[in-house]
């Protein structure tokens, strides 16, 4: 099949968006699916084609942006060009554009399925007040458009006020988890380099400096931790400078972080290539994803800790809860909660073999050959469907 992948922002972005539709496009392109990525030149430093990993990538100049939107000019052109040269089409919400591409691929016969990430709030303000209704009103439009709609857990689809309506077109698959091999010598490494001193336990969050992620909980968490384990460490993986849109989160979280951190509690790793992720994970006693709001829908992190023997402590959020509930690896913190945050931590590194569940068995199940294989399987069904229904 000819697969085309479109959503706003593509590698080198890093977010739970784009690795996912980094790892699905990589899968299907393994599978011996051609696979073309549409997505935003948001840098113009990238180039506007590539051949990543067997898959072609697409890139469309941005004149500007809005907050974290960008604005694409001829984005329609493409999008016209790409939907006739492909089979069916996959599109990553929330995405400004996707109704447009959904729209087309109505008209020139192409299934087209739409993978819900994730609902959207922006921060508050009047700006992105409108930001948000226009963002709304574009999904809504491409899922009427759209034919199927991918969900990760039935879970988040039932809370979901997006998902809710639209039931009748709901498929449930889960997302593709994988991490490079590494080798002892590389997890040792390291430590060396970012916990020299071998304290213990070291508590791992792995995301954006972003105030949907609240870090600040685990902020507060860390007092009555470490009132309890005095060497405790948190080794933070991700961006934590210049994020988009999220200046203003920053400095309001980093006066605490900075006394964390002068303290020898709180390190900053920065963000990770795959390979380093890889070694980070075994140095964890426990990951923490301390997440707000819809927004998160998931927390892909968690199955990668998992993979590697590393229990969680995770929100009690639709969809984000899942992963714990699904392994018992873990335990799960009321939302916005430091008590019971770090209440979690505390049972988790008071009892770790408690926790340790089935890492070989987590790997099988989120494999991206598992996931990429679901959505062949579902792109055949739409286009035997199509090809037998009469045309208007």
């Amino acid at each position: 099949m000819k697969i085309l992948i479109m959503l706003t922002y593509y590698r080198p972005h890093t977010s739970g968006l784009t690795i996912y539709a980094e790892r699905m496009a990589k899968a299907l392109a393994a599978r011996g699916h051609q696979v073309t990525v549409l997505t935003s030149q948001y840098e113009r430093s990238l180039p506007r084609r590539e051949i990543a990993d067997g898959v072609q990538v697409v890139r469309v100049p941005v004149l500007f942006r809005i907050s974290k939107g960008v604005i694409m000019p001829t984005v329609g052109l493409e999008a016209t060009r790409h939907v006739l040269a492909n089979d069916v089409v996959s599109l990553h919400l929330p995405q400004f554009d996707a109704a447009g591409v959904a729209l087309r691929g109505r008209l020139f016969r192409r299934p087209t399925v739409i993978t819900y990430h994730c609902d959207v709030k922006l921060p508050p303000g009047p700006f992105n007040r409108a930001a948000n209704v226009a963002v709304h009103l574009m999904d809504h439009l491409a899922a009427r458009f759209t034919h199927r709609i991918v969900t990760y857990t039935q879970d988040y689809a039932d809370h979901s006020p997006y998902l809710r309506r639209y039931r009748h077109k709901l498929t449930t698959i889960l997302p593709p988890v994988t991490l490079p091999e590494t080798t002892p010598e590389a997890v040792a490494a390291f430590a060396r380099q970012h916990n020299p001193e071998g304290r213990r336990p070291v508590i791992g969050m792995a995301a954006r400096l972003a105030a949907e992620k609240g870090v600040e909980y685990l902020v507060a968490a860390m007092a009555r931790v470490l009132a309890v384990y005095p060497d405790a460490l948190v080794l933070y993986a991700g961006p934590y400078e210049n994020v988009l849109g999220e200046e203003a989160y920053r400095r309001r979280v980093m006066p605490a972080i900075r006394k964390l951190q002068a303290s020898g509690h709180w390190r900053f790793v920065g963000l990770l290539s795959p390979q380093e992720m890889a070694a980070y994970y075994p140095n964890l006693d426990v990951l923490v994803l301390p997440s707000l709001n819809a927004t998160e829908s998931f927390g892909l992190v968690q199955i990668e800790a998992m993979m590697n023997g590393v229990p969680v402590v995770a929100s009690n959020l639709p969809g984000v809860r899942q992963p714990v509930k699904m392994t018992g690896m873990g335990e799960i913190a009321e939302i916005g909660n430091a008590e019971s945050l770090a209440e979690g931590l505390l049972k988790v590194l008071g009892n770790p073999d408690a926790y340790r569940g089935n890492p070989a068995e987590v790997r099988r199940i989120f494999a991206p050959e598992a996931n990429a294989a679901a959505y062949e399987a579902l792109f055949r069904q739409l286009l035997e469907k199509l090809h037998a229904a009469p045309t208007r």
